[in-house]
């Protein structure tokens, strides 16, 4: 899953991406609001962590344009970060669609759990344990099981399997996974697409599921019809 971090204390925006890079995060940081709302209007994002006192533009007023345009990213969940924990601030921006508020500081475990609850939140799941037939992915965990056997994935795979678990059933295009994979500067062109998911049919398709590919299009994680 992939977050905007809108931060301007660089060293607290360095030590969430570290931890959230580290949980299987796609992380891209802005240290301004303008820059966060052209980041918003311009990338797909699962969700914002999102500072109030942000210079140029108050995070605030990005909470509100974002809401309000009902374009991309309009329904992205929001966390909000804020060192002036009052009442009225954070009735403010619940009002505003922001979906989740934490005062500062805060305790790095506590804002992690909070971005697994949102992300899954986002995607429409309520448990931490996302399955399509016999295979399942814990996403507290980052563990990946196929008929209750673990399944040995690297960090990008695990990735990408859970972007295919979280769109069973439907078509991903390739250029949705690099959006939803892959922080701004990383190198990952749609062959390296093809190359992950070469690999990651290897681990997967002894069960009766498979990634199937639709040319030109994209992917679907589907089950094999005798499964039925």
């Amino acid at each position: 899953m992939r977050i905007l971090i809108a931060e301007d204390d660089q060293v607290l925006a360095d030590g969430l991406m570290r931890a959230l890079r580290a949980a299987g995060y796609a992380v891209d940081q802005v240290a301004s609001g303008s820059e966060a709302d052209t980041a918003l209007l311009t990338h797909e994002f699962d969700l914002l962590i999102l500072d109030i006192g942000l210079p140029k533009l108050n995070g605030l007023e990005v909470l509100r344009r974002l809401r309000s345009r009902g374009a991309l990213n309009a329904h992205v969940p929001v966390l909000v970060l804020t060192a002036a924990d009052s009442v009225e601030q954070r009735v403010q921006g619940l009002d505003l669609g922001a979906d989740d508020y934490m005062a500062k500081p805060f305790a790095l475990q506590e804002l992690e759990a909070r971005v697994r609850a949102l992300t899954r939140r986002g995607l429409g799941s309520t448990g931490s344990i996302i399955k399509h037939g016999p295979l399942s992915f814990d996403s507290t965990g980052r563990v990946a099981y196929l008929n209750e056997q673990m399944v040995d994935l690297s960090a990008r795979e695990l990735s990408l399997l859970e972007v295919l678990l979280q769109r069973a059933g439907r078509l991903v295009s390739k250029e949705q996974l690099v959006q939803h994979l892959c922080s701004w500067g990383d190198e990952v062109s749609n062959n390296a697409i093809e190359v992950y998911i070469h690999r990651l049919r290897k681990k997967i398709e002894q069960g009766p599921v498979r990634i199937a590919t639709v040319r030109g299009l994209g992917y679907c994680l589907e089950r094999i019809a005798n499964d039925a």
